[in-house]
């Protein structure tokens, strides 16, 4: 998985993208000129403190990379976690983050 680090890619997607948004994450979209997706995900220290925020990077980088195989390639993705994240488990990470790409239509169903 590759990932999106600088403050202008980060800019350009929310500027030119399309974004939808669930009651756990928001997801920002924009096509890249590249066979893979880049994805960025941002959690504001309005979820928690550092440990908590930590543990909801790692909750989304996760449920991405093991769902990585279903999604189409060639996009830039910004996940954004939402206050109402904190203390979810895995499985609502997971189910809030399969929606997202549904509504993007990224979602490639096996």
């Amino acid at each position: 998985m590759e990932s999106l680090k600088k403050n202008c890619d980060f800019q350009k997607v929310y500027t030119e993208g399309k974004s939808y948004a669930n009651r756990y994450l928001v997801m920002y979209l924009l096509k890249n000129k590249s066979e893979k997706n880049r994805v960025g995900i941002s959690v504001s220290k309005k979820v928690g403190n550092s440990v908590v925020r930590h543990r909801v990077k790692r909750l989304i980088r996760e449920s991405y990379r093991l769902n990585n195989g279903n999604y189409t390639q060639g996009y830039d993705i910004i996940i954004i976690a939402r206050t109402t994240v904190k203390g979810k488990s895995y499985q609502e990470v997971e189910s809030a983050l399969n929606h997202l790409t549904k509504l993007h239509h990224i979602r490639r169903e096996s």
